[in-house]
């Protein structure tokens, strides 16, 4: 979406210059002299002639990814996602009167399932895999999160979900120290993401991913998508000591953290909805891995068989998530179940993390 609220935000993402006016079907910057068009929904604002070592598979695969990850149809805030998303609530605490960045929002789903409790959400990424509800209801950006098209102190609140371990520790660097430019004194930055350590419960949950793998080997289902998507996780903050030091270095101090203990979430995860989607997700007499969509897209699907059977499962699903329907009723139930790992083992430092951030108060 492409809102006058978003414009009086911005800045040159080439020079950094305010000195910005709109032209037809563009926004050009009168000191540098660049110009940044309107794409469907958006505003390109991806800095012009920059050269970066670190580009994401999210915009060199773009056009591959677009399949894959089902992007534009959003289902409501269920299963992980709505553990997520329920804590992205708890945590941020939205006020009317908010001005809010998703900094990497990819699709831009919890962009656009908080978008009706603040005043202005904008959603920032370098790809733009948007959903649909994303371009009708949330202010778009394609940006580099390294030099953000946004002014200082524009932003009351912040946050990243499943960014940072993605990044080099030098990218994560930069992304922090531009988050904490654009916001507010006394602004706040949420985010989630991953270390490489263990739960103190670490071998409980891991019966559930071997049950899960014991059944991988019997066929009947396989976790090809969920390796694809995260075959680029670099996790450059190691440890939870890095995390702090990487908040520190970017004049971010911690408010709040709570670790996600993933004792109940595995074994959901691992077991219950795989083997949800392997009896959902058959495909129909004739249609393999390479057959038509569904919802009367003509497209192939070119991914391999367990992709295509867990595409064809969820959109099976989407179509009965109906609020108060039975499907929803019983996912949400699943999803009240994965937050017990929250309430119940948040306290225990593991890998995964949500932490609240602040920028100092002048």
């Amino acid at each position: 979406m492409i809102t006058r609220e978003l414009f009086p935000l911005l800045q040159c993402p080439t020079c950094r210059s305010r000195d910005l006016y709109v032209v037809e079907g563009a926004v050009r910057c009168g000191a540098c002299a660049n110009e940044y068009g309107f794409g469907p929904g958006y505003i390109d604002l991806m800095p012009r002639g920059a050269d970066f070592d670190y580009v994401s598979k999210y915009v060199t695969d773009e056009a591959e990814l677009a399949e894959e990850l089902d992007y534009r149809d959003l289902a409501p805030p269920l299963l992980a996602a709505g553990v997520r998303d329920r804590a992205l609530r708890r945590m941020m605490g939205w006020r009317p009167a908010d001005a809010v960045l998703d900094n990497g929002c990819g699709s831009a789903k919890h962009a656009v399932w908080n978008a009706r409790h603040v005043r202005l959400m904008v959603g920032s990424d370098p790809a733009t895999l948007f959903a649909d509800a994303a371009v009708e209801q949330v202010a778009l950006a394609k940006a580099d999160s390294r030099t953000l098209p946004f002014a200082e102190n524009s932003f009351d609140k912040a946050f990243a979900i499943d960014i940072l371990e993605h990044f080099p520790l030098d990218v994560i660097d930069e992304y922090l120290a531009e988050t904490a430019r654009v916001l507010r004194p006394g602004g706040r930055m949420l985010a989630f993401s991953n270390t490489r350590e263990m739960s103190p419960i670490q071998p409980l949950i891991n019966l559930s991913r071997r049950l899960g793998r014991l059944f991988v080997r019997a066929g009947l289902y396989d976790f090809q998508r969920e390796a694809r998507r995260k075959s680029d996780h670099v996790k450059a903050l190691e440890t939870w000591e890095d995390v702090l030091a990487a908040f520190e270095r970017a004049g971010l101090r911690p408010v709040r953290v709570v670790f996600w203990n993933s004792l109940f979430t595995t074994f959901v995860e691992h077991v219950l909805m795989k083997l949800g989607e392997a009896a959902l997700g058959r495909g129909t007499r004739g249609q393999g891995a390479k057959g038509p969509r569904e919802q009367g897209d003509t497209s192939a699907v070119a991914q391999g068989e367990g992709t295509a059977r867990e595409i064809r499962a969820r959109r099976r699903v989407r179509r009965q998530l109906r609020p108060g329907s039975p499907v929803y009723l019983a996912l949400m139930a699943v999803t009240l179940l994965m937050e017990l790992d929250l309430w119940l083992f948040g306290w225990m430092r593991c890998g995964s993390y949500f932490i609240l951030v602040e920028k100092p108060p002048r």
